[in-house]
């Protein structure tokens, strides 16, 4: 039997004040699966991100319509969105420390939500480190500033950070924008290891990194849904749209 999708999205629909952002979206994205996001700048990429944790109603002017369904339930039914934005990690573009220590970054999550034994804690921020590829480069050094780390280091903190509440979904969106290639490649590496434990959506401007990465990828265009299929069918020289193919091979965007 098919397993039920992890999150499921029904005719989505946003608007910033009158500006339509996102146009009925509706798609599944399945357990342990990586789905890439692609398309031009204000396509509505990271606004879909937005929507899947609601951080999308910190925007005064952002009004939803549709559904999302974690696990069949629908996320606007869950009262505690602090716990919902527990199970769904999000990554910014930008790594943005805490103004704290590396370890402090990585423990702050699970103290606030109340985890008081050290030892306990010692065990999470190794875990979390070492999931992110950066244990062996801090171990020894885990009071220094988080924010000291190199650009690199302080992405891979930023996932460590993610990961410490044991997420179910990992939402990354463009992590790779202010870091150099080589760094790129070990997250890569890192997200395949983390496939097996939580679902993954990467939003990527970078369509070889979908291509590298993904198990699928949704190409959205104007905040509309224009293909969503295998990375086979999607990078192939005869996708189901047009506009997928004249994207991919940079003629617009």
């Amino acid at each position: 039997m098919p397993k039920r999708p992890k999150i499921e999205v029904e005719n989505l629909r946003l608007w910033y004040g009158t500006q339509p952002v996102l146009r009925g979206l509706t798609f599944d994205v399945h357990p342990g699966e990586i789905l890439a996001v692609i398309g031009p700048a204000q396509s509505g990429k990271s606004s879909l991100l937005k929507c899947l944790n609601r951080t999308i109603e910190l925007i005064p002017a952002a009004r939803v319509e549709g559904s999302i369904r974690i696990d069949g339930q629908d996320i606007r039914q869950i009262r505690d969105v602090h716990a919902l934005r527990r199970r769904i990690g999000m990554v910014t573009p930008l790594p943005v420390g805490l103004p704290m220590s590396i370890y402090d970054n990585v423990a702050f999550a699970p103290r606030c939500a109340g985890i008081r034994d050290r030892r306990e804690l010692d065990a999470r921020v190794e875990e979390c480190l070492r999931q992110a590829a950066l244990w062996d480069e801090v171990k020894d050094r885990l009071h220094m500033l988080g924010t000291k780390l190199s650009g690199g280091q302080q992405q891979r903190l930023t996932i460590a950070r993610a990961l410490s509440h044991r997420p179910e979904i990992l939402c990354l969106d463009e992590f790779s924008i202010a870091i150099d290639p080589v760094t790129t490649m070990r997250i890569e590496e890192v997200l395949r290891q983390l496939r097996t434990r939580m679902t993954i959506i990467l939003v990527t401007n970078l369509t070889q990194q979908a291509r590298r990465l993904a198990d699928r990828t949704l190409f959205l265009w104007k905040g509309e849904l224009v293909e969503l299929d295998r990375n086979e069918v999607i990078f192939s020289e005869h996708p189901r749209d047009r506009r997928t193919y004249e994207y991919i091979r940079g003629l617009f965007g």
